[in-house]
């Protein structure tokens, strides 16, 4: 019995300091670091709009309004862009369903707008792994120009000017490829369609 005890005392004492040390002190430090250095990041990267947070540069929003830059198709559950489930749709490339879905956002990109013969960028007809992907490519931005600035009764010059201003390069000049930031150019948009709107509209 003694020679029990004294063999698990140290066990007893060594799961009590690492539940101390990895459960409590490291991440106590670890989330007080990251609120000090990068407050921002750390409170989730939320975008705000006057006293209202109204998303996050994390994580998309669905789009479906011909007014608004779409953004990549989410597969998320029970609900898209659920930053608590995120996943893709792991459905694979004969998978009739991943075509059924695919066929469905075309017809709907084409109904939105009848007139564009672009090709369409498969970043706007497909989902991506994370289903949350607050970002489209430059080109998927490109083809839905035309459509956003008719639908706002803006000129397609000042609407590529918002697009240009939320395109981002790649990481250290090297790293990705350069992505557009669909929430901010959206409700920048908004914000110049209220600047620019007539008296009485």
């Amino acid at each position: 019995m003694e020679a029990t005890t004294r063999q698990l005392r140290p066990a007893v004492m060594s799961l009590a300091l690492f539940t101390l040390l990895t459960g409590v002190i490291y991440p106590v430090l670890v989330t007080g670091l990251a609120q000090l250095l990068f407050p921002a990041q750390a409170g989730g990267s939320l975008i705000v709009r006057g006293d209202r947070a109204v998303g996050s540069r994390l994580i998309g929003q669905p789009f479906d309004d011909p007014k608004y830059f779409w953004g990549r198709l989410s597969a998320t559950a029970p609900a898209p862009y659920n930053g608590g489930a995120s996943s893709g749709s792991n459905l694979g490339p004969l998978s009739d369903a991943l075509l059924d879905a695919v066929r469905a956002r075309i017809d709907a990109l084409r109904a939105a707008d009848p007139g564009n013969a672009l090709p369409i960028p498969v970043d706007l007809a497909t989902t991506s792994a994370s289903g949350l992907d607050p970002h489209i490519s430059p080109e998927a931005a490109h083809y839905q120009l035309a459509r956003v600035a008719r639908a706002r009764g803006l000129s397609e010059a000042s609407v590529a000017a918002l697009v240009a201003r939320h395109t981002r390069g790649r990481q250290l000049g090297f790293l990705g490829d350069p992505v557009v930031d669909v929430l901010p150019l959206n409700l920048d948009l908004d914000a110049l369609g209220a600047r620019t709107a007539p008296e009485g509209s």
